[in-house]
């Protein structure tokens, strides 16, 4: 009896240590989705004068995670896992399209765009896999990068289309739900590590652009974890008529960015 006990406790931690693995994977800075290249409108905010230290970088990314894109993306996360989870392929593409018009600049529609495709061809390469449904990548032309961002998305500029739901293009919050979902990883560790995930990326921008050192960026990180908790908790909890977000300070930093002359950063 003890021993099949204790051969049921290891596969039972051995199939979270798994989840645990590709989270954090997933998470990662090494993960390939170009995230290091993104302020999210941080370098436009830091050449105003708006974000210039610890407790101003603080403020910034906690409200972007509690009231900006951080909570339209914990709302899209969690409904992409659900659909996911259900197999409900018109609901994934439908949470996928909300998640790709709910941006209020077209940088930021971009970032989470081109974070998506990258993602999503990752996934696909590398950990679809041990699962029987990878993420949709569009038709063969979205595959071979054969259409092209309009030019109104940046600028005079085209590029490679993201690849996504029926050629859609995907969001990157949608994504990540929906590879969670399949992997049989849990919904609050999933929306914890992509939320973590973003705050780090934001933080690591403002050491780039020099706002705060290694140490401090740690303790921004550390003073950070409560409230991304409470928004994991938050994301669970509100229902479909709570969707939206209200950071208008850092829409108009993403506004101002896409003119700024010398830059560092593509959002």
């Amino acid at each position: 009896m003890l021993a099949r006990m204790k051969t049921i406790g290891t596969a039972m931690n051995t199939e979270s240590n798994t989840g645990l693995y590709r989270l954090l994977a997933w998470a990662s800075p090494a993960f390939p989705t170009g995230a290091f290249s993104y302020s999210h409108g941080l370098e436009a905010a830091t050449a105003d004068g708006a974000v210039q230290d610890r407790a101003t970088l603080e403020a910034w990314i906690a409200a972007l995670v509690i009231r900006g894109s951080g909570r339209i993306d914990a709302d899209i996360l969690r409904d992409a896992w659900r659909a996911a989870a259900a197999s409900d392929d018109a609901g994934l593409a439908e949470v996928n399209r909300r998640g790709l018009a709910y941006r209020a600049t077209a940088e930021l529609a971009l970032e989470s765009g081109q974070q998506g495709a990258a993602f999503t061809a990752a996934y696909n390469v590398a950990w679809a896999a041990p699962h029987p449904n990878p993420l949709p990548a569009g038709g063969e032309r979205e595959r071979a990068g054969a259409t092209q961002i309009p030019r109104h998305v940046y600028g005079e500029r085209e590029g490679p289309s993201p690849q996504g739901w029926e050629g859609e293009g995907n969001c990157h919050a949608a994504a990540f739900g929906a590879a969670a979902a399949r992997a049989g990883i849990s919904l609050p560790e999933t929306l914890t590590a992509y939320l973590q995930s973003f705050a780090a990326n934001l933080m690591s921008a403002g050491l780039r652009l020099g706002i705060v050192g290694q140490t401090d960026g740690q303790r921004i990180l550390a003073a950070l974890e409560p409230m991304v908790a409470a928004a994991v908790e938050a994301a669970m909890a509100r229902g479909p008529e709570d969707f939206g977000a209200a950071a208008f300070a850092a829409d108009l930093a993403s506004m101002a960015h896409e003119t700024q002359y010398t830059r560092l950063f593509r959002s």
